[in-house]
């Protein structure tokens, strides 16, 4: 089994607005992300600690202009906090072994699928697609990213 965790090394190497984002709790701009239009079957991981946390199965367009999810591929790699910063009540969704900062999970996502909708930014995370999910040590989760909507 993989061992997830947060690492100097990596996080020493992060782009700045990828530091910004998981380090800082920050945000990208609406609209920019790198995977908001990502249509391709495979898993996204956390950037700094290579967590599994949603397959691309879960992405659906939402129009919030973040990429969109409707459920973890591992719940227990996520973390939701209580997040009552900019004046508003949301819920913090941060990985669990990276501690990264990841986005927020709201309750307006498609009724038919569970009713989330896990806004994440594009610069916490990392791409795998179904064809290197093997060779990369993410194989189990083959079966997750079949269908992609």
């Amino acid at each position: 089994m993989a061992k997830y965790e947060r690492r100097p090394e990596v996080i020493e190497s992060l782009t700045p607005e990828q530091f910004h984002v998981t380090q800082r709790s920050g945000t990208e701009r609406p609209g920019t992300g790198e995977y908001l239009h990502n249509k391709a079957a495979g898993i996204y991981v956390d950037v700094v600690s290579g967590e599994p946390l949603f397959a691309s199965a879960a992405k659906y367009e939402s129009g919030c202009g973040w990429p969109s999810f409707v459920k973890p591929i591992e719940p227990d790699n996520i973390v939701e906090l209580r997040d009552t910063s900019h004046g508003m009540i949301r819920t913090e969704v941060r990985s669990a072994h990276g501690d990264s900062h990841l986005g927020h999970v709201f309750p307006d996502g498609p009724s038919d699928r569970g009713g989330l909708r896990y806004c994440i930014n594009s610069a916490a995370l990392r791409f795998i697609a179904r064809e290197d999910m093997e060779a990369e040590g993410y194989g189990q989760y083959i079966d997750q990213v079949e269908d992609v909507e």
